[in-house]
């Protein structure tokens, strides 16, 4: 820390338990626009205002930009709320897993750990250089962008990209 910043200097984040839940955190982001209507629209933004714990890798809006317009706005049809929320929950797990617990967990396992969705399904995590790489059930990667975002249910991994219990 640089001599004269104190406290200041270090990220709240990081190291302190925040007051907004997963819910709020994402609805307040301008990162998050895309994910916070479909947590609205599939009324999981209630799960995720509850205690928790929850591990949710949540994906930008950039990270949305995967899809076209149109499968997008496909996704977002009443009949497609169950199929928006499996995608969703695909990103959630239960517990507050920190990266230093998913580094933990992959050395453990040899440079692999996977971790079960509240979807039923599980993503697998590796490393690329220094990246915290996930695998989703179809071979598609996403990388944790930014790690450890604590909120008071849980935590947020940023990640680049959706990753997909299924075809789409």
């Amino acid at each position: 820390m640089a001599q004269g910043q104190g406290l200041s200097a270090i990220p709240t984040g990081l190291y302190f338990s925040a007051k907004k839940t997963i819910a709020e955190k994402t609805m307040k982001s301008d990162q998050y626009r895309t994910l916070y209507a479909a947590l609205k629209a599939t009324d999981l933004e209630e799960v995720l205002d509850m205690d928790g714990p929850f591990t949710f890798f949540a994906p930008t809006d950039n990270a949305f930009g995967q899809f076209s317009p149109e499968e997008l706005n496909s996704l977002f049809k009443e009949e497609n709320k169950a199929k928006l929320k499996s995608l969703l929950s695909y990103h959630l797990v239960a517990g507050h897993i920190s990266a230093s617990k998913i580094l933990k967990a992959l050395c453990r396992g040899g440079g692999r750990a996977s971790f079960t969705t509240i979807q039923g399904k599980k993503v697998t995590a590796t490393m690329s250089g220094l990246d915290i790489v996930l695998t989703d059930s179809l071979g598609n990667k996403a990388i944790i962008t930014e790690a450890d975002n604590n909120q008071s249910n849980g935590v947020i991994h940023q990640i680049d990209r959706v990753i997909l219990p299924s075809t789409m």
